[in-house]
C-alpha cells in the first residue's frame, strides 16, 4: 500500500487492534512507529506451574484465540474476575 494511502491505527479495542494486525503487515506502517523505552517490573509477576485437565486447557486456549489475547493473559483475567466475585460473597 502506498504511504499516502496508509492511515495511522487508532483502535477502538484490543480486539479491533488484533483483527487489524491479522490482515495487515507492520512493514507497511513501520515509518509511522516511534521508539519506545519501558521497564518490566519482574517482582510484580510470579510464575507457577499448575496442572490442568487437557480439555480445560484446550477450552482456555480456544477462548483466548477468539478474544485475540494470549492464554496467560486470559487466565490472569479469569482468575482476577472470579476472585473479585468470590470476595463479594459472605464467607
Amino acid at each position: 500500500m502506498a504511504a499516502s494511502k496508509r492511515k495511522a491505527l487508532t483502535p477502538a479495542s484490543y480486539e479491533a487492534m488484533a483483527q487489524f494486525w491479522d490482515t495487515h503487515s507492520l512493514a507497511d506502517y513501520w515509518d509511522q512507529t516511534e521508539p519506545a523505552a519501558f521497564e518490566v517490573a519482574d517482582e510484580l509477576r510470579h510464575r507457577i506451574l499448575v496442572a490442568l485437565d487437557s480439555e480445560l486447557l484446550a477450552r482456555v486456549q480456544r477462548l483466548a484465540s477468539v478474544r485475540g489475547v494470549d492464554t496467560q493473559s486470559l487466565v490472569n483475567l479469569l482468575l482476577e474476575q472470579r476472585l473479585q466475585e468470590l470476595s463479594q460473597v459472605p464467607a
